[in-house]
């Protein structure tokens, strides 16, 4: 396989002063794994299309195994890329539109013949070998589409959002496929989507871009239980991470306080440090599951309370979400529960809040507050 690796990888459309890629900088390993994900609009697709040679590259470099590749045709790169839109050819079998791209490269009959058969066989497609595009399943097609991939055997693997057309239960299933294959094949991969389920469950690693920029690499647990910004911090999870307007106060004591409305909680001794005398307005975020009902187990010590007022409740079968008034804050707050969990519309409860996995935003930079990081877990 390969190692892919963009320094500086910039991209300016013709007629336009801004840029859709800004200063991208990443290295995929051998065999990995990488998510581009982001949302609608952000560059990602862009910045696919540039590795894969298929838009230029306005600045930066890119090199493939260490040889810089900005000026090498896509067809003589090595990769193989699956759009979203299949892009099968309509008039041919299944058979030919897995072998076309070995055809028009000469390979000799019957290599083709091997490596098609055994691709169709790996991606369950051998009963629809003579069927057209027009006679299979969205999965069946999205299938064809990664054999096709996969029988030229490339350094690197490209997919732009390549489950976005299948319905909710086809995706996770392609999904799961997917992963089997990558561990199956250790192919170099590099994965662009929108959904943050796809992009925690599939990759290695997560590469979040917003606005044309890298704003947070790392993996998938990492970026989710300790993001770099509130822009990671709220696009990730389903419900996000609550982001609460506080102040950080120490007052009389030598230990720092957290003012969420008109109630103070003491934050641990352990933050002082990482702290760094950081004080005044900040973003308190904290995840919904890291909120607990009066009754719950809570994990950790470092445990604060506040008293909230219940302003929805959602069940969803294997848990039910619960939504807070906290008297002095516009924002709702946010917990998830388990489907035991009880209080109703309009109950006043203690709402206890695990500080060891919450964090503090700088409010003008809304980057995490330096060094925080170190006693969250």
């Amino acid at each position: 396989m390969a190692v892919v690796s963009l320094k500086g990888l910039t991209k300016v459309y013709e007629g336009s002063d801004e840029e859709a890629a800004k200063n991208i900088t990443f290295r995929v390993e051998d065999g990995e794994f990488m998510v581009l994900l982001g949302p609608s609009g952000c560059g990602k697709s862009t910045i696919l299309r540039m590795i894969a040679g298929l838009e230029t590259i306005t600045a930066g470099e890119l090199s493939i195994d260490e040889v810089v590749v900005n000026n090498v045709p896509a067809k003589d790169r090595d990769i193989a890329m699956v759009f979203q839109s299949y892009a099968l050819y309509p008039h041919m079998k299944v058979w030919d539109n897995l072998a076309f791209g070995l055809k028009r490269r000469g390979i000799p009959k019957e290599d083709i013949k091997r490596r098609v058969s055994e691709v169709a066989e790996i991606l369950g497609l051998t009963p629809f070998l003579n069927r057209r595009p027009h006679a299979l399943s969205g999965g069946q097609r999205q299938r064809v589409a990664l054999g096709r991939a996969i029988v030229r055997n490339p350094k690197v693997f490209l997919f732009d959002e390549p489950l976005s057309n299948l319905d909710a239960a086809l995706r996770v299933s392609t999904r799961n496929e997917l992963v089997n294959l990558h561990h199956r094949l250790g192919a170099t991969t590099i994965y662009v989507t929108h959904d943050q389920v796809e992009a925690m469950t599939m990759g290695s690693r997560i590469c979040i871009i917003n606005q044309g920029q890298v704003v947070q690499i790392g993996h998938p647990m990492e970026v989710y239980r300790k993001p770099a910004n509130t822009f990671v911090a709220a696009f990730l999870g389903s419900p996000p991470m609550n982001l609460i307007p506080a102040k950080l106060d120490r007052g009389e004591s030598e230990r720092p306080r957290l003012r969420l409305g008109d109630q103070l909680i003491t934050l641990p001794n352990s933050w002082d440090a990482s702290l760094g005398g950081h004080k005044g307005d900040v973003i308190f975020g904290i995840r919904p599951e890291d909120l607990f009902l009066p009754g719950s187990e809570v994990p950790g010590t470092n445990i604060a309370q506040v008293d909230v007022d219940v302003n929805a409740v959602e069940p969803l079968g294997a848990e039910t979400v619960f939504i807070f008034n906290l008297e002095g804050i516009e924002e709702k707050i946010r917990a998830r529960a388990d489907r035991f969990a009880e209080a109703r519309r309009g109950d006043r409860v203690k709402l206890m809040l695990n500080l060891g996995a919450a964090r503090l935003f700088d409010p003008g930079t809304t980057k995490v507050i330096p060094g925080d990081e170190k006693e969250q877990n």
